[in-house]
């Protein structure tokens, strides 16, 4: 299954790739994220809990980081182990853009699932992967716009 989506985040490229490439900021966006840590500047491993239809599982995961172009983007590879609930592994290209206000950020992504979560029905579980991966990118832009507003006086 294959999911796309665009964001304009009033942020400079430069602040948007730093937030991309900070284990706190990712935490801090990601739905259901319980732990994030480096394992290198390019892997880290990752907790998330997510419900798929009945399905609800922990699964604990590594994201790794490749292809980068500072500050234009890079390719995602994540993969995550959810015990009976079965088994997911996702990738992305993300590519960052100037824009009037800000930064555009698009993805393009594509998502396997194995396991119980393949038996839910691809429907459903590529409805919630879009939703999972809108909600983080909504959060990810609310948290640089909050980032970069000029302080209260």
């Amino acid at each position: 299954m294959e999911f796309t989506g665009s964001q304009t985040i009033a942020a400079s490229r430069e602040q948007v790739w730093q937030g991309l490439n900070d284990p706190a900021v990712l935490q801090e966006c990601i739905p259901g994220c319980e732990a994030f840590t480096a394992e290198s500047e390019d892997e880290y491993k990752a907790v998330v809990v997510a419900s798929v239809g009945p399905v609800k599982a922990r699964f604990k995961g590594t994201l790794e980081l490749s292809e980068r172009d500072a500050p234009n983007g890079y390719r995602i590879l994540g993969q995550g182990e959810g015990g009976i609930a079965g088994f997911g592994k996702m990738t992305a290209t993300v590519t960052l853009a100037d824009a009037e206000d800000g930064t555009v950020l698009t993805y393009v992504a594509e998502a396997q699932v194995g396991g119980k979560l393949a038996q839910i029905g691809s429907r459903l579980v590529t409805s919630v992967a879009n939703k999972l991966a809108a909600e983080f990118f909504k959060r990810f832009n609310a948290t640089l716009t909050a980032a970069n507003e000029p302080a209260a006086e």
